[in-house]
């Protein structure tokens, strides 16, 4: 169906409500296959919108779930306060997928953000890395103006 990158509604929500610690919590990152059936986009709201549409990639050095998000840095860039993670890599892996949603393990696997790689991405028998995006007010994946 469809990816697009997009910090979740349900995330913003229930930022403001407190359900989210950003550099407390274990917030998770859960590729998603290419060919996928699913939409995945704002309206994403949990992990197991993957799961339930069998949606999760899968192959050679990837475990259902995922990886954990390390290295969680929250900052200021002028009026924008952001969040930064480290680059995830699964190494020796053979794997294909078209995304990825980021989710906080520590609260129910609600979706936080969702991000689409433009297409297709694999490693085969290699190193399947997601790079986070610049740490900047325009380009963050977590930033609120």
């Amino acid at each position: 169906m469809s990816i697009t990158t997009a910090m979740t509604t349900t995330f913003k929500k229930e930022l403001l409500q407190g359900l989210h610690d950003l550099d407390g919590h274990t917030l998770k990152i859960a590729l998603i296959k290419s060919g996928e059936s699913g939409t995945y986009n704002a309206t994403s709201t949990n992990y197991s919108n993957i799961t339930d549409a069998s949606d999760e990639a899968s192959g050679t050095g990837y475990s259902s779930g995922g990886a954990t998000l390390g290295s969680v840095a929250i900052t200021v860039s002028g009026t924008t306060a952001l969040v930064d993670f480290a680059d995830v890599s699964f190494s020796n892996s053979t794997i294909s997928a078209a995304g990825a949603m980021i989710y906080n393990a520590s609260a129910g696997s609600r979706a936080i953000a969702v991000i689409s790689f433009g297409g297709t991405v694999a490693s085969t028998a290699g190193t399947f890395t997601v790079a986070m995006p610049t740490a900047d007010a325009s380009d963050a994946i977590i930033r609120l103006a």
